[in-house]
């Protein structure tokens, strides 16, 4: 039986028509499979030379000549349609893209095998693995300290000269460079070495007072001072509240960092966030009014409230104490002390804003600086409202005394004293009085002994100070039964002391407001309409009523001689004018007490 005949073909085919001696059988053989058979394989088949893999002999070397042109042809085809579509297109992006697909220079593979495929692919990744990727060059760590210590002074000062010179009529772009300048130069220095939020949390105020100027040096600090106070202080106000902006969305930033749960919340600090706390630090110094100016921004705006921005606010404050202690009282009773009085003021706040307080009551001659400047301005460094946030604070309910109660106990005296200074008599202090007799006369009766009994000394201090306030008292009388009973009597025990500071016409106005107060409680108890508490509250006031009228009565002996002796020489004058309406007159006033009117009567008399 002949050997079947091998047939390499694409298809199916018969070999060489011989069907009638193989009986119609054939062999089929892929060329492709043979190929990817290694020579070694080959020569342990017994296969060499042309020996076809069925031990067949083949017809030579032109056996697969065929195929090999069909792939020769077909792959010129390729590269010619390759070559026209490159220079049709003559785009750098479709080669790249070609390229990045895994294909070679050219564009596409051409081989058909699959090993072949796979190797060229190993090589390209081997060829993107030997490149080096370059690296990005780091600067060197340095701490704040170094990197301060190498800023000159003379080119800080050059800078400057040349920035307000470019910028002449722009000083917040001025002020802007010049925060520039030390981006640049504190540009070195790492978070690791500035972590100012987690510093801010955990030091007290002694420590953050002096970051980061103490790192300065004193020719740098001097030359940005010069420059400074040249600037405008509406500028310099925008400035900081620039400034803040930027630091309390760096402080968002690392917030948002710690509660994501990611690693080191200490997020890396940008080159400006160093610079902006050294150069707010300096204009603050250098000119306090500037944060006074943005007070009230940082109190309306909810952005810049929060405990979690409240140690950056406390930081400037104090900033601007190191320049002006007035200034820091001012911020503190204005924006400060009202947050201690609230209900979401949680006790690391109430510290941090007592120590502030403490602080600027501890610099050298406090005392003296703050009670003589107690206005500024046309301001009060603490108005009546914040006044009595402090009264409050100081003098709570026993069950709601707290840890920093007596620290408020401690700074009150002088407090007080700051809040009352003023010029006695003139306009502006005779509105602050009414103000102060309004809340002090209220607060006195509210049930709670210890505010009460500061609350009525300060009402009688009000009323010695401002005789309008004696009528004010009249007309609120009734309305405050049980604090004005606290206030008659605190005023009997002090009377000592009280009624020597007492001027006549301080005398007879009082003396004209207790008579007053008499007749709202006899007609009270005689109309009936008082019952319980009030029909004995106002028992109580009639019987300090006419205690107080007779100190006054006994006191008065004085002011009546000089009344006597004024109206003797009033009567000659009135004799010698025949005018007894005149004497009639100064005699009605002498039993009267009215000082004023007595002396008007005189002076008509002389007149006429």
């Amino acid at each position: 039986m002949d050997p079947i005949e091998s047939v390499e073909y694409n298809g199916f085919e018969n070999t060489n028509g011989n069907s009638h001696t193989d009986h119609g059988w054939k062999k089929v053989v892929y060329p492709k499979r043979n190929r990817k058979q290694k020579p070694a394989d080959q020569a342990a088949n017994g296969i060499a030379g042309n020996v076809a893999p069925n031990g067949a002999l083949a017809n030579g070397d032109n056996v697969f000549r065929s195929l090999e042109e069909q792939a020769e042809d077909r792959h010129r085809r390729i590269l010619e349609a390759k070559k026209a579509a490159d220079a049709s297109d003559g785009s750098d992006l479709t080669r790249s893209k070609r390229r990045s697909n895994g294909y070679g220079d050219d564009g596409y593979d051409f081989d058909d095998s699959d090993a072949e495929n796979a190797a060229g692919k190993e090589n390209l990744k081997a060829e993107g693995a030997k490149k080096p990727k370059p690296k990005k060059e780091k600067k060197p760590k340095v701490t704040l300290a170094e990197a301060a210590a190498k800023i000159d002074a003379s080119n800080l000062a050059a800078f400057l000269v040349e920035a307000s010179e470019l910028y002449e009529n722009q000083p917040d772009i001025q002020l802007k460079r010049y925060a520039d300048y030390f981006g640049r130069a504190l540009s070195g220095v790492s978070s690791a070495h500035f972590p100012w939020v987690k510093t801010f949390k955990e030091s007290p105020l002694s420590k953050l007072i002096d970051i980061p100027l103490s790192h300065i040096p004193e020719a740098v600090y001097k030359t940005s001072a010069d420059w400074i106070n040249q600037r405008p202080i509406e500028a310099l106000g925008g400035f900081v509240l620039w400034a803040l902006d930027a630091i309390l969305a760096d402080l968002a930033v690392q917030q948002g960092g710690a509660k994501g749960g990611k690693k080191g919340a200490q997020q890396a600090t940008s080159k400006s966030q160093v610079a902006i706390f050294v150069a707010v630090a300096m204009v603050l110094r250098k000119k306090p009014d500037a944060l006074t100016n943005i007070l009230p921004t940082l109190r309306e705006n909810p952005k810049y409230q929060g405990q979690d921005k409240l140690p950056v606010t406390v930081w400037m404050m104090a900033q601007a104490s190191q320049g002006d202690i007035s200034v820091g009282l001012y911020s503190w009773a204005h924006n400060l002390l009202p947050v201690v009085s609230s209900k979401s003021c949680n006790p690391q706040s109430r510290d941090l804003i007592l120590q502030l307080v403490e602080r600027i009551l501890s610099y050298p001659k406090a005392r003296t600086i703050l009670v003589n400047g107690a206005v500024r301005k046309g301001e009060r460094l603490i108005p009546p409202p914040s006044f009595e946030i402090l009264m409050r604070l100081t003098f709570p309910a026993s069950s709601a005394r707290v840890k920093a109660t007596e620290r408020f106990e401690a700074i009150y005296p002088l407090l007080k004293e700051v809040s009352l200074a003023g010029a006695p008599g003139s306009k502006a202090m005779k509105q602050v009085t009414q103000q102060i007799f309004t809340f002090t006369l209220k607060a006195a009766g509210e049930g709670n002994p210890v505010l009460a009994k500061e609350a009525a000394a300060v009402t009688i201090w009000a009323i010695t100070q401002n005789v309008d306030c004696c009528k004010h008292w009249e007309n609120l009388y009734n309305d405050n039964l049980e604090a004005s009973v606290a206030v008659l009597k605190k005023l009997i025990e002090e009377w000592k002391e009280r009624c020597v500071k007492l001027t006549p016409a301080d005398t007879l106005a009082l003396n004209r407001t207790i008579k007053s107060l008499r007749q709202k409680n006899e007609e009270a108890l005689a109309e009936g309409g008082a019952n319980g508490a009030s029909h004995s509250l106002y028992k109580d006031a009639d019987k300090c009523c006419k205690v107080i009228s007779g100190k006054l009565s006994s006191g008065g002996g004085f002011i009546k001689g000089i009344a006597i002796t004024a109206l003797l020489a009033a009567a000659g004058a009135a004799a010698l004018s025949a005018n007894p309406e005149a004497i009639a007159e100064l005699k009605n006033q002498v039993e009267l007490w009215d000082l004023n009117k007595f002396t008007e009567s005189v002076m008509t008399a002389f007149k006429n």
